[in-house]
């Protein structure tokens, strides 16, 4: 696969703003043809998958506006510039739900949409979970929410749970727990 990859020939940048940026880049294809591709870049994120002492999932319900609607998802927040991922996710998951784990594990990383973005996002397991109290960002208003194992399916199913992120995160968290099980 490596013969298609792309060739830059130049990049404009059409945005630069805080959370992201956006070039359109001339690229010559494998076959010399030349286009346009435009991306987002992103410094990318991580989301948490907080498990609670009863065995439950604690998500965060907070509105979108890019989405128009109140969104459930995992804990989850963009990581700053050269920050450890670990200390990311510690710090998202205490700023969003007021919890700390005693065990916070980085399973593995995706990228959420590679066709336009080069966002990469590093998904973590967390356990042993002790109450702080949220530390909300300004204009951030988040509702905690737990679900258990057997309605993960269901509100993925129903489309109560349309987020990218989130439904990796809780499949990933069904496969473990049917494994060991």
């Amino acid at each position: 696969m490596e013969k298609y990859k792309e060739k830059i020939l130049n990049s404009d940048y059409i945005y630069e703003g805080t959370i992201l940026n956006l070039r359109k880049d001339k690229v010559k294809l494998f076959d010399e043809h030349e286009t346009y591709r435009e991306v987002v870049e992103h410094d990318g994120g991580v989301a948490i998958v907080p498990i609670t002492a009863e065995g439950k999932i604690l998500l965060v319900k907070q509105y979108r506006i890019a989405v128009d609607e109140v969104v459930l998802e995992l804990p989850a927040g963009k990581l700053e510039e050269d920050e450890d991922v670990k200390k990311c996710a510690l710090r998202e998951l205490e700023e969003e739900t007021g919890f700390r784990p005693d065990h916070i594990k980085n399973l593995f990383y995706f990228y959420t949409t590679p066709g336009y973005s080069s966002e990469k996002l590093h998904l973590f397991i967390a356990e042993g979970l002790k109450h702080y109290g949220q530390n909300l960002d300004r204009g951030e208003y988040i509702e905690l929410v737990e679900i258990s194992k057997k309605d993960i399916i269901p509100k993925i199913v129903e489309g109560k749970i349309r987020d990218s992120k989130t439904i990796i995160g809780l499949l990933w968290y069904l496969n473990q727990v049917d494994k060991n099980e």
